[in-house]
């Protein structure tokens, strides 16, 4: 009687993972503490008190916590439902035959945000616990209402490359539904974790490139983050060659309108899942391709304070802008009013055309600011619809003798705190020689003559 052959299809060999990840090594990860001490520190006393001041938070919609401060690098899984999103994770962290590892199918089975974060054992964390916990970076998704946090779900798992990056996996992209249905605004929460993320991983099945309104819809979302995007074919072995060569030039012409810059996204072409690849096919392609993907991963972990410092200044440069605006807008109002003026009618004038006041154009004209810095006229019509223009002060009168002047602190901090402090991580200086206890990080000096 013949037996058929049941075994379980042969692993693929993760030497390469651990290499290129530096899984192996046992040098402690470089101490930053004493720079993000900095880091907050800067952020508290030069930027904060301008950013709450004009309420840029009801502008943008991005309040910056100390969990976002201190948080890990931020992986972000995006695309069709299907295509191997939760596969790629599972591989990376080896979580697959685990009690822990995601659930996978051929349907859509991710329905919920998931969040993979390192901690001492493995354990799941609900949404709703998440988001009370001020520590995390998570504490802003409240907001979006308790629909939403019952579908946020935390996995700690101890492993090494958590140490150093978090992952978060989302629910794949169905076309032929509303995300309305969803219970939750679906979009607002990806935009969230979208201008949070360091790196995002766009990820297509080549036997499905559905590209339709929802996926458009993401790479608007995506407009401006084109730096962090990075391009997936997956399950690239499920083709011969012939047809893969046809599904990337099928995949560039689906994607060609969507990303509108000059120099494309890298597009990894590979199967991210720990079996073998399957028989003739190009398997070291294949390998050089996933080895490149890592490398780009590990490039920015290594890479994390830098981009916190550089994401922080980007932050400040659009406050200090905000606030710019929002006083030339009450300067305009000031000098237009009268004694028989309708200040309802007069602001109004101004809102609805603030070109014919010269509103941006001056801001150009008097300040070291970049027209493509400027953020849009319309959304100062939504800004001002919420927050009277009389409940604002002019930036001339936001100083006192102790604190000083809030722009001048802003303006100190990007064109010097902030670049110093990225300048000594940069030129191989040791952290913590910016430990606060050597600079006082602006507080007030110890007595070292003092007894205890």
């Amino acid at each position: 009687e013949e037996v058929e052959d049941a075994s379980e299809p042969t692993k693929r060999d993760r030497s390469h993972l651990e290499n290129t990840l530096k899984l192996n090594e046992d040098k402690p990860a470089d101490d930053f503490s004493g720079v993000l001490q900095r880091l907050r520190k800067i952020y508290h006393s030069s930027i904060k008190p301008l950013e709450q001041s004009y309420r840029y938070n009801e502008l943008r919609q991005h309040e910056i916590t100390d969990g976002e401060i201190t948080s890990k690098p931020m992986v972000l899984f995006l695309g069709p439902w299907s295509v191997g999103k939760s596969s790629m994770i599972n591989y990376l962290l080896g979580l697959d035959d685990t009690p822990y590892q995601l659930y996978t199918g051929a349907e859509p089975t991710t329905s919920e945000f998931t969040v993979i974060m390192h901690g001492p054992k493995l354990k799941t964390i609900e949404g709703i616990v998440m988001a009370a916990d001020s520590a995390r970076s998570f504490s802003p998704l409240e907001k979006f209402g308790q629909n939403f946090l019952e579908k946020l779900i935390g996995i700690e798992v101890p492993h090494k490359l958590l140490e150093r990056v978090t992952f978060v996996d989302t629910p794949g992209i169905i076309e032929n539904r509303k995300q309305q249905e969803r219970g939750y605004p679906f979009n607002d929460v990806c935009q969230w974790f979208i201008d949070r993320a360091d790196l995002i991983f766009v990820v297509f099945d080549p036997t499905k490139l559905d590209v339709g309104l929802e996926l458009e819809m993401l790479f608007r979302q995506l407009k401006g983050r084109e730096s962090q995007i990075r391009i997936i074919l997956n399950k690239a072995d499920s083709l011969a060659t012939q047809e893969l060569m046809r599904v990337y030039g099928a995949l560039f012409w689906s994607l060609a309108p969507l990303i509108n810059v000059t120099e494309p996204p890298r597009v990894y072409v590979s199967s991210f899942w720990p079996h073998e690849y399957h028989p003739d096919t190009h398997k070291d392609l294949f390998l050089k391709e996933e080895i490149s993907l890592l490398e780009d991963l590990n490039q920015v972990i290594e890479n994390r304070m830098e981009n916190k410092i550089a994401f922080i200044r980007q932050h400040a440069i659009r406050v200090r802008i905000h606030a710019l605006l929002v006083d030339r807008y009450l300067q305009t109002y000031k000098d237009k009013m009268t004694f028989f003026s309708d200040g309802e009618l007069v602001f109004r004038d101004i809102v609805e055309d603030p070109d014919k006041f010269f509103i941006f154009k001056s801001i150009l004209a008097k300040t070291n600011v970049s027209k493509f810095d400027l953020p849009n006229r319309e959304a100062y019509k939504d800004f001002f619809g919420i927050n009277p223009i009389t409940s604002f002060k002019l930036l001339s009168q936001q100083c006192s003798y102790m604190g000083g002047c809030f722009l001048e602190k802003i303006e100190k901090a990007i064109t010097r705190e902030l670049p110093d402090l990225l300048g000594s991580i940069g030129l191989g200086k040791k952290p913590n020689v910016l430990s606060c206890d050597v600079t006082g990080c602006g507080e007030t000096p110890k007595n070292r003559y003092k007894k205890p």
